[in-house]
């Protein structure tokens, strides 16, 4: 079975729950049904181009459990999505809701394109053949998808339209991550962002380390990476030294501006040529002495090979699996040296305020972002509270923490359902 999610990030994602199934002393019989997806589709997503030729691009999406609730996962669009990505992202995804306490299973979708080679109106018309074909094995009680890599606030609203038209009924609680005016909530583009600040304050806070003039590393200056950088220069005064995305890596030692920054990426499309900052080797970004590295773009980049160069008090793992077991391993000999943030946590921001958008949707009365953002920290307290608890009082690594918290809710729940026969 594990041949057809054939990827590395989903064997990452089954090391680590191999991880914890070992340390929680999970019986052999239900490993697997806590690991692979219950669920799996793969469709055709044929599109007619400008040019008038039909072109067939691949589509996925991934279940993982539905023991607690239905499922919820964004949806990118990339040439790098693989059935097997999405499968371990709906499998992080599945522990991380579990961990905050939502009423979700884990699911991710995708489909295999280059969102910025096609038109506006052939990426209208991709989207909503997508969703088309999901129709059958989506819903608001079934699957609710998102935005992520790729996508964004009006692909959510043509989802939205989509699935509404197939129903006869406008049905706000499909999507989240739409627009205001269809029934969206205030502060979710933000909600990834803010969360990994405010987790940096309280790791901060925790290890009596200073904000205030010492120094951050960004790799991943997109919507996540962006709002990091703003909140740890405007907000609590840190200066970001270094920021990378598709284009490359830029440094400046005395800290790049970071609304600048922002600017130039919507008018030149990403950092290259950013003044006033210099281009450097993007491997080397990783290993910048700073007070807090935030990985903020794909999995797998701290491994085995660079986590002992890693030079930063904290690591705030923004982006989804980007650390290896193999690197694990090193930090959790390094755990009075760097303080881990790991991803289930640190980026649980987006799909928290997701959660909030459905529950506004679903009972159409919606909450001022005042409301929204102080419902996030109070959410993100518990889950951070209950994390460092467990690993003071277990003596295990911060991931250790999160993944057994998690995995444990996932299978109370499937074992007092029972299999059904």
């Amino acid at each position: 079975m594990q041949h057809i999610y054939s990827n590395p990030t989903f064997q990452l994602a089954c090391d680590q729950f191999k991880l914890i199934a070992d340390y929680l002393n999970i019986s052999p019989d239900l490993r697997d049904r806590l690991m692979f997806p219950k669920r799996s589709i793969t469709v055709a997503v044929p599109v007619r181009l400008d040019n008038g030729t039909v072109r067939v691009f691949e589509g996925y999406r991934v279940q993982h459990h539905l023991s607690m609730g239905p499922t919820k996962g964004g949806t990118r669009f990339s040439p790098s999505v693989t059935l097997g990505e999405v499968a371990a992202l709906a499998m992080w995804m599945s522990w991380k809701c579990a961990l905050a306490g939502l009423p979700y299973g884990g699911a991710k979708g995708g489909v295999q394109c280059d969102p910025r080679r096609l038109s506006p109106g052939e990426l209208e018309r991709l989207s909503r053949r997508y969703l088309a074909e999901m129709i059958p094995f989506i819903g608001p009680h079934t699957d609710i998808m998102g935005p992520d890599m790729g996508t964004n606030e009006q692909i959510m609203a043509w989802f939205m339209d989509t699935y509404s038209a197939r129903q006869g009924y406008t049905v706000p609680e499909i999507v989240t991550g739409k627009p205001l005016s269809v029934g969206g909530t205030y502060g979710r583009r933000e909600s990834t962002g803010r969360g990994v600040v405010y987790l940096i304050e309280r790791a901060a806070h925790l290890i009596n380390l200073k904000l205030v003039g010492g120094t951050a590393v960004v790799q991943g200056f997109g919507n996540v990476g962006s709002i990091v950088a703003r909140g740890l220069t405007h907000k609590n005064g840190m200066k970001v030294i270094a920021i990378s995305d598709v284009s490359g890596a830029y440094r400046n030692e005395d800290g790049i501006d970071v609304r600048a920054a922002e600017q130039y990426t919507k008018e030149h499309g990403s950092l290259e040529g950013l003044p006033g900052a210099e281009s450097f080797p993007p491997d080397e970004l990783l290993t910048i002495p700073c007070d807090v590295l935030v990985p903020a773009a794909i999995s797998g980049v701290i491994h085995g090979k660079n986590a002992a160069k890693v030079q930063c008090r904290i690591l705030a793992e923004a982006a989804n699996g980007p650390t290896t077991v193999e690197a694990d391993k090193i930090f959790f000999e390094r755990w009075q040296d760097v303080f881990v943030i790991p991803d289930i946590l640190c980026n649980a921001g987006g799909v928290i305020v997701s959660y909030f958008e459905w529950v506004q949707s679903l009972q159409s009365f919606f909450w001022r972002e005042t409301e929204v953002v102080d419902r996030l920290f109070r959410v993100l307290e518990q889950s951070f509270g209950a994390v460092i608890k467990r690993s003071k009082e277990q003596k295990i690594p911060h991931r250790i923490a999160a993944l057994a918290i998690g995995v444990e809710k996932v299978m109370r729940a499937r074992t007092q359902r029972g299999l059904f026969p």
